[in-house]
Parts: structure tokens; sequence; C-alpha cells
């Protein structure tokens, strides 16, 4: 089953030190990108983190947020009585100034919620939360991979569709091929009776077969087809087939160019025309899949 690289995950923990929330977000990307938006990883761990996320992501560009809500007995807090002053001084005197009447119970709760005001005693440990904040990473990581997992089967459904309509429309070329063999002829016939030339019956039938030959698509239909049965099968076959399918979309794009150009008949030059359409929905989606 097809996995898209774009997802998020969330996970929670409740500790001692309060509670603990993991959220990891990742978009497309050639390869694993991982960034920490957060300061609450160890630095010794990070390497092994980053080789964790990159082992259950695999590819994309993975951004891991962690916040903690601390708890009233992890940390102690204190008033900081110079800053709680300053606020004091500032606003009875703004008061003055303006001659409001301000109640001084009113101020002090008003006070209490400026900032630097609560202090806390001691910075949280995380190294001590180490094993709960890695399976709260960990449980996150999967729940992304849930996610993207969802997402690759709305693309994967897509891409088939997609492709399906590529070898509809090449059939439809088949059907057509023959009258453009006819179409050309005609042409080329029509031309010597306006220029008023008589042609040689057997040259003639010599160069109009040298001039077919040359605008034959049978080899172009053929390795087209091929191309679209290989990356139906890179989807089911393949556990990570992202790259694999964008360079099939490149030769499938190679086969379709060719045979626009050597097509010569307007009635299949708009099928290639449909068919480019398809791919180009194709590729941008393949470079949403891990």
């Amino acid at each position: 089953m097809l996995k898209s690289m774009t997802g998020f995950g969330k996970s929670e923990t409740i500790t001692t030190a309060g509670k603990i929330s993991v959220e990891i977000r990742s978009v497309n990307g050639k390869n694993a990108d991982i960034n920490f938006k957060t300061q609450y990883i160890p630095r010794e761990k990070e390497i092994e983190t980053k080789q964790m996320l990159s082992t259950m992501l695999g590819r994309g560009s993975i951004d891991l947020y962690i916040s903690i809500e601390s708890s009233e007995e992890s940390i102690g807090k204190h008033i900081n009585q110079d800053v709680f002053q300053s606020y004091w001084r500032q606003i009875t005197q703004l008061c003055q100034t303006l001659e409001i009447q301000a109640n001084e119970s009113d101020l002090l709760p008003v006070i209490l919620k400026m900032p630097d005001v609560i202090e806390s005693n001691k910075p949280i440990e995380i190294e001590a939360y180490w094993p709960e904040l890695r399976e709260s990473i960990i449980n996150a990581a999967k729940l992304l991979n849930d996610y993207r997992s969802s997402e690759g089967a709305n693309l994967e459904q897509d891409l088939r569709r997609r492709v399906s309509n590529i070898q509809n429309l090449l059939s439809k070329t088949e059907r057509l091929d023959s009258l453009r063999s006819e179409a050309v002829r005609g042409r080329i016939l029509s031309r010597f009776a306006d220029s008023g030339l008589t042609a040689d019956e057997n040259r003639f039938e010599q160069e109009l077969i040298y001039y077919l030959e040359k605008l034959d698509i049978t080899e172009e239909k053929v390795r087209l087809k091929q191309h679209c049965d290989y990356f139906l099968e890179t989807i089911e076959k393949e556990e990570m087939p992202g790259k694999k399918l964008g360079f099939i979309s490149q030769e499938i794009g190679r086969e379709i160019n060719t045979l626009g150009s050597k097509a010569n008949f307007a009635e299949i030059q708009k099928i290639v025309v449909e068919m480019k359409e398809e791919l180009e929905k194709i590729k941008e989606q393949s470079l949403n899949i891990l």
C-alpha cells in the first residue's frame, strides 16, 4: 500500500513533571530531513531520536514539536519582588498622572499576571522523563504513519485511475493508426494533384512506404504500454516506490512526446494532449509518495 509523505501525528502523556505533548508533522522531501522545533530533546539523545524517526518514517521533511504543561508539584514558583515593585510604581504613577482612582486591591491580581512577575525556582529536568518522552515520540510517529497510509490509499486510487486513462487513450490511438496511414496517403496524393504532376506508381509506393515507416509509432505504443504496466506493478510490489514512480513517469512522458511528434495526425495529437494532462497529475502526485 502506498504512503503519502504528508502527515500529522500527536501524542500526549502525563508525568509527574506535567503533561508532555508531542506533535510530528511531515511534508514531501527527497530525503529524511528531521528538524527539532523544541528544546526538550536532551543533546545526547538527538542522534538517537533522528535515527529512530528516520527508520520509522523514511523520507520527508519532518518537524518534531514538544511542549510541556508543567504541574504545580514539578516546579516551585515565587514572586520576583523587584519586578513586582517596578510594575506597581509605574502603574500607580500612571494612575496619579491620569487622575485615575484605582483600588489597590484591584491592582494586585493584574500585576501578578504581568510578564516575569512569577518565576520558576528550577527548570524541568527532562532527562529524568526521557523514557516517557521517547515513548510519546514513538506513538506520535505511529499515528503519523497511520495518517500517511490513509492519504496513500487515496493517492493510489487516483494514480491507478489516471494510468488507466492513459491506457484507454492508447487503445484509441491503435484504432486510429490505420486511418492515419490513409490520411497521410491522401494528403500526398492531393498535393501531387494540386501541382499537376504525375507520379510513377511503383516509385510512389516505395517512397510512401519509406515515409510511413519513419512515422510508424508501433514501438512507442508498445513501450508506453509496458511503462504503464510497470508503474502499476511497482505500486503493488514496492514498499516505498515514490522515487521509482517518478523515474517511470519520466519514461512515460518520453514515449508520449515521441508519439505526438511522429503521429502527424490531428486526432492522435489530440489524444496525446489528453495523455500529457493525465501524466502531469501523476507526476505531481508521485512527488508526495513515500
